[in-house]
């Protein structure tokens, strides 16, 4: 007679041979036959390039910077750099959605590489379950390359694949770039897909981009080569089997999207941006990204982002500002901001609430050190699930329309320097996934920055603070009121009760 542990312990073991078997006769594929390319170097022909080389001119060194932080302007400038490009896209991401915007994106590069441009288009293989069909009709075009980086052999049956090589699937690329003409790149927290575009319905990230022009973009189109040639880069021919319909999905998903392009297309920024009047701020900006070997963990230590970070940033004197979606610090970063303030730095972060978290198990790993640095003096905001970011958020009130959580990865140190990138404050970017950002050396956008921290903050968060007994507490400003509350707001007793219970476990380096 079988006992009751009999049967689910032998599906496993079952699973387990059978992830073996499959993996004994489908490992990753040789890269011998795959061609080696270098981004276009000598693009100032272009339209792109003769529109910014004037501006270059003026501002010798430095490199024309543009904040993008409405969803809409956000597209607009990614669609109009596809459609602008005359020679070269170049186009890195970590995630891309089956979707409105995901196919529009996909259908923006078929029409460029139809006028004759070169497309590279490399994705992290982690979140394209679904896409195959359509990443082989873009691929079977011949001015069109798709390769999939870390990517899993077995296309379906994913979970297995975990099963079987765990360690190397669980690092990921989570880049984010799209350069055109190696004039123009834009760089920062946004994947492509709804929620990180202002489409209505469902959740709706607060992210943060930065287009830019000038010698930056140069370094952009470089670690992009470094990437699109590395050990982990696979031409999509390899892994996916040429399938039939893709390029009629493609067709008919762009269709649906006509009211969210004439939202874009409406929008101040898009005619700024087609009028060439849009007004970059001129600033130093150093890229800094990860090693691509760091997925396969042979990278050296000071190729990572974390070092290269603390070489430009050095040791805060008096502010640090900091947004982060994922905000694990570790017993480290924790100790690090702690020893910040007891040096009279004022530090301030604002991450998600509990309410407006995407994924509550970082949430975990962020609760535990709440008690240590408020005890530090660091001051902690989390945002309210309602504020919205888009272009009405502002007359929608709190709740806007929509879910809403916070995806933005940026910080800036004493008032003259800002990094815009994908790198959160949490043991996964630190040590296991390839990151990229801009150090950019602002004291304009600084204080922007410390501005919304210091304004903005208490009005769109609630602010987290301890009590004389030790308990925390929140309070939302409303108003001229403060309104208080003992237990995270927004939430029910089993999600608080569920986030205390993965607070316990030893899953951090997860995070």
């Amino acid at each position: 007679m079988k006992t009751p542990l009999n049967h689910p312990m032998r599906v496993l073991a079952a699973l387990l041979l059978l992830a073996a078997a499959l993996s004994g006769c489908a490992g990753l594929p040789a890269l011998d036959g795959r061609a080696p390319s270098q981004y276009i170097a000598a693009t100032g022909d272009t339209r792109l390039g003769a529109a910014m080389a004037p501006l270059g001119a003026m501002h010798p060194g430095l490199s024309g910077l543009y904040s993008l932080a409405n969803g809409h302007d956000a597209f607009a400038a990614r669609a109009m750099l596809a459609d602008a490009a005359e020679r070269t896209l170049d186009v890195q991401y970590y995630i891309w959605r089956n979707d409105t915007t995901g196919i529009l994106m996909l259908n923006a590069l078929r029409a460029a590489a139809a006028r004759g441009v070169r497309v590279r288009l490399l994705l992290d293989d982690n979140n394209t379950k679904g896409l195959d069909p359509m990443l082989a009709a873009l691929d079977a075009d011949p001015n069109i390359e798709v390769r999939l980086f870390n990517p899993f052999v077995m296309r379906e049956q994913r979970a297995l694949g975990f099963l079987t090589a765990f360690s190397r699937l669980n690092r990921r690329m989570h880049n984010k770039s799209f350069t055109a003409d190696n004039a123009a790149t834009i760089i920062g927290g946004r994947n492509i897909g709804d929620e990180y575009f202002g489409v209505e319905g469902g959740t709706l990230f607060v992210d943060l981009d930065v287009l830019a022009v000038g010698p930056v973009v140069d370094a952009v189109s470089r670690d992009f080569d470094r990437y699109w040639n590395s050990r982990s880069a696979y031409p999509v021919g390899l892994l996916v089997a040429p399938a039939a319909g893709g390029a009629q999905r493609l067709a008919a998903k762009g269709e649906a999207a006509r009211d969210y392009l004439d939202a874009v297309r409406a929008s101040p920024f898009a005619a700024q941006l087609a009028g060439r009047s849009l007004p970059f701020e001129w600033a130093r900006a150093t890229l800094v990204s990860d090693h691509p070997d760091k997925v396969l963990g042979t990278e050296a230590p000071e190729t990572r982002v974390t070092y290269q970070l603390r070489q430009l940033l050095g040791e805060p004197a008096s502010t640090v500002d900091l947004v982060s979606a994922y905000f694990v610090p570790g017993k480290t970063w924790a100790d690090n901001f702690a020893a910040m303030a007891a040096r009279g730095v004022d530090v301030r972060i604002l991450t998600n609430s509990l309410e407006a978290t995407d994924v509550a198990a970082v949430h975990a790993g962020y609760a535990r050190w709440r008690k240590p640095l408020l005890e530090a003096g660091v001051t902690l905001y989390e945002l309210h699930r309602g504020v919205d970011g888009g272009p009405d958020a502002a007359k929608k009130g709190r709740l806007g329309s929509s879910r809403s959580s916070l995806h933005a990865k940026t910080f800036s140190v004493d008032g003259q320097r800002v990094f815009i990138g994908s790198f959160n404050f949490d043991p996964r970017s630190a040590k296991l996934n390839t990151e990229m950002g801009f150090v950019i050396e602002s004291p304009a956008m600084a204080e922007r920055m410390a501005r919304l921290l210091r304004e903005q903050a208490p009005m769109r968060a609630y602010r987290v603070r301890l009590a004389p007994d030790g308990a925390l507490y929140w309070t939302e400003r409303v108003g001229d009121t403060d309104i208080r509350y003992d237990t995270e707001p927004g939430t029910a007793f089993w999600q608080r009760a569920a986030v205390s219970i993965l607070s316990l476990l030893p899953i951090d380096w997860l995070l």
